[in-house]
């Protein structure tokens, strides 16, 4: 008995905190083995980010896309990207944005947990297996970074608790927060409520958040707000669906028994009443908005399984329970076991990407490039190649049709006459979406009307092709061809 308290106390003190660094550390290590980081949006980005910085000096960039600068609530990786990209090019500086979000949303779990219990427990060591979220893993840079910076700013919170001038830090800590995501600024108000209701509930707990409240105006003068607001079809299966994919990454029974870990933890912390009600508040809130908020919000997708993740993470961090040294182990073991397998994963799929990306060398600078990808809706695993091509817009100054690029949604957008007027030549119309045995048909594919050269990633074998077309590359993973009409491109 004396040496598991003598344990215990070990890992919830200096070396409970130094267990948090460590973990926090080990945290960027897909995006360190990985050359090309295995997130589905991320070539995406990076195709923005090479518009947004060379645009002015490259005429096809210049032909083919237009990019508004606007303040909005969802710039935080882009902001990163303008100084890091001018430094070391777009690639890296999406490399350097990729592996600081997990290792800063590591310590800002290390930050809120020391902040409320001067130790970094099982709760919190658990908390660490939300850090690659479906969110994380999907690409959602620009939330994943304002998640982060809303952690550090929560308990930042809370150490100026008694500071008369608390509210002038935070009115700006707001703004930026909202900056790189308004979801995250959410995610910050949210908690900041759940702990003023824990300590003083009534009116006075929606008061006390007032220095947050700025951004909101912004967002009522139209800033991000003129975008269709979808549930979508099914809402009761959907709901339920992203709950039960809380943890979704490649491995379905790793997956799936980890969740169901996490929340056995979770009731029994409530059983034993160790949930701290300064977090535990939050987690509820979040918990709820999860089902109330609708799939589609200010033009992005997902706007509801992201806070599941944020609502299991908050959880776990509420959990006040001094456990035995073990437990903590087992909560590091779960993290550092879904680590391992995306790590893994991203290593094997970097140098799949590396042998398409080579395809490239065989386009000419400025070509229109159709990409066309199976997606299985029955598989589970989460994919990263869904927009290789934009690798396209970054290595040949292409126009590619899987960019985000939806007008009055994105800061990019594809010219008028770049593909034939009133027609669209932006993500999602790349995927070809099946259930079941694959039938792939791209005879009458249509962005390969508009394009010199199809490039189809997929070890399906399609069943036809466009008329007139013919490979001239391949890869274990995928083949690109020149299609039958004269070279726009170059």
């Amino acid at each position: 008995m004396m040496a598991n308290a003598t344990a215990d106390k070990a890992l919830t003190g200096s070396s409970g905190l130094w267990l948090g660094l460590v973990l926090s550390a080990l945290a960027s290590l897909p995006s360190l083995v990985a050359r090309f980081p295995q997130m589905t949006d991320y070539p995406a980005h990076l195709a923005s980010y090479r518009v947004m910085l060379e645009r002015g000096r490259d005429p096809f960039l210049a032909r083919y896309y237009g990019y508004d600068w606007h303040w909005t609530g969802n710039l935080g990786a882009d902001l990163l990207a303008w100084p890091l990209g001018s430094l070391f090019g777009v690639e890296i500086a999406g490399r350097i944005i990729v592996t600081l979000i997990p290792l800063l949303t590591g310590l800002g779990l290390v930050c809120v947990s020391w902040t409320l219990y001067r130790r970094v427990g099982m709760g919190a060591v658990l908390a660490f297996a939300f850090i690659w979220s479906p969110s994380l893993l999907l690409g959602f840079l620009n939330f994943t970074l304002s998640l982060a910076l809303a952690l550090f700013a929560f308990a930042a919170w809370m150490r100026l608790e008694d500071r008369s001038w608390r509210w002038a830090v935070f009115v700006p800590v707001g703004l930026a927060v909202w900056l790189c995501h308004a979801s995250g600024w959410g995610v910050l108000g949210v908690m900041v409520f759940g702990y003023e209701w824990s300590r003083r509930k009534g009116l006075a707990a929606f008061v006390a958040p007032w220095p947050l409240v700025f951004p909101l105006f912004a967002m009522l003068a139209g800033e991000g707000t003129n975008a269709l607001i979808s549930y979508g079809r099914f809402i009761v299966t959907y709901k339920t669906a992203i709950w039960f994919k809380a943890m979704r990454d490649q491995v379905y029974a790793l997956d799936v028994i980890g969740l169901l870990v996490v929340l056995i933890v979770i009731v029994l912390a409530l059983r034993h009443r160790r949930i701290d009600a300064r977090l535990g508040w939050a987690a509820l809130l979040m918990a709820l908005l999860s089902l109330a908020v609708p799939r589609h919000v200010f033009g992005g997708d997902y706007a509801d399984y992201r806070l599941v993740s944020v609502a299991l993470m908050l959880a776990c961090l509420a959990i006040d329970w001094r456990t035995p040294a073990w437990t903590v182990w087992l909560a590091a073991g779960l993290f550092l076991a879904r680590l391992g397998v995306t790590t893994a994963t991203w290593h094997e799929r970097s140098q799949a990407t590396e042998a398409m990306v080579a395809e490239l060398d065989t386009l000419p600078r400025g070509a229109h490039v159709a990409m066309a990808i199976p997606v299985d809706l029955g598989d589970w695993r989460i994919t990263s190649f869904e927009h290789l091509a934009s690798y396209a817009v970054v290595r040949k100054s292409a126009l590619a049709n899987t960019n985000f690029a939806l007008r009055d949604i994105h800061m990019l957008r594809v010219e008028e006459g770049s593909f034939g007027p009133g027609r669209p030549f932006a993500d999602p119309c790349q995927r070809i979406l099946y259930w079941g045995r694959p039938h792939i048909d791209l005879a009458a594919f249509e962005p390969a009307t508009h394009a010199d050269y199809l490039w189809y990633v997929g070890k399906v074998t399609p069943v036809t092709m466009p008329p007139g077309s013919r490979i001239i590359h391949r890869t274990p993973h995928s083949f690109l061809a020149r299609l039958a009409k004269p070279d726009t491109g170059g």
